[in-house]
């Protein structure tokens, strides 16, 4: 009898202890808590993990993550499980506020210093602070000799290394990005779409664990971590607040997505609302 392939075995049904061992791996690394809705999409994610491993089941896998948690495995399905949703000026207003008010306010002070650190936190592949690098270039040219940084982290390998690329596909294009900004920034690579070498220069891409240690984060003046605290449980929302505060400088600006808040977490932030977006300042 020939043994069953990689393909069919990795098809086989993860059971609820399974399930939970892997959501225990996920959170312990990364502090992304996966709903009790999530079996399916678990199991759909890691079948391309057991293959590309070599393993010859779903439960093998589970089973080196119960045990000697090889750290390129857990980084796979770590890259396999993180929820990577992003697109060019989501949820448009955050940036209107940026454009509008946040920036006009911290150049003014900022003046004699002439210089701007801005972070975004679980940046996916790169539409955040790319849309960021657009904005700086195109609409404050008095920022021309200012010590820019805009860093941009992920907890996943595999987004940084998409993130520093700079390539989009057309949907990925089309999703939010103004003809007019697409073809000033970005030119075609074949089936793509590829980030102009001035923008990709203007972002530091770097992996980052927001549950792990923040050596890496410097004093930042603007925090992007918008649509990530969602996955969190409190007691890990309101450690990551805490850290962005001490991160974050006394007159700088957070901006969280839209589903998201610092009411109820005993943080010290208070909200603004500059426009139609909201922001958190140090309290």
């Amino acid at each position: 009898m020939t043994a069953p392939s990689p393909t069919r075995t990795a098809r086989r049904a993860l059971s609820a202890t399974d399930v939970e061992a892997i959501r225990r791996v996920v959170h312990e690394r990364t502090g992304i808590t996966l709903g009790d809705d999530k079996e399916y999409l678990i199991t759909a994610r890691l079948r391309p993990v057991v293959v590309a491993s070599g393993l010859g089941s779903l439960g093998e896998l589970v089973d080196r993550l119960r045990t000697d948690r090889p750290p390129a495995l857990v980084g796979m399905v770590v890259d396999a499980l993180v929820i990577n949703e992003t697109s060019f000026f989501r949820d448009v207003h955050p940036f209107v506020g940026l454009k509008d008010h946040v920036l006009p306010d911290l150049i003014e002070r900022r003046r004699r210093d002439r210089m701007l650190t801005i972070w975004c936190a679980a940046a996916s592949s790169g539409q955040e602070p790319y849309t960021i690098a657009m904005i700086l270039a195109d609409q404050f040219p008095e920022l021309a000799g200012w010590t820019i940084r805009l860093l941009a982290t992920d907890v996943s390998s595999t987004m940084v290394a998409r993130g520093r690329r700079g390539r989009f596909t057309g949907v990925e294009v089309a999703r939010g990005l103004p003809p007019v900004l697409r073809r000033r920034h970005l030119a075609p690579a074949g089936d793509e779409w590829q980030v102009s070498p001035a923008l990709r220069r203007a972002v530091q891409f770097e992996q980052h664990n927001l549950a792990g240690p923040w050596d890496v984060i410097p004093r930042c003046d603007i925090v992007f971590l918008r649509n990530v605290l969602i996955y969190f449980d409190p007691a890990v929302t309101r450690r990551v607040l805490l850290k962005a505060r001490g991160r974050l400088a006394e007159d700088g600006y957070l901006a969280l997505g839209g589903a998201e808040t610092t009411v109820g977490t005993d943080t010290p932030f208070r909200r603004v609302t500059l426009g139609r977006s909201a922001w958190y300042r140090p309290s």
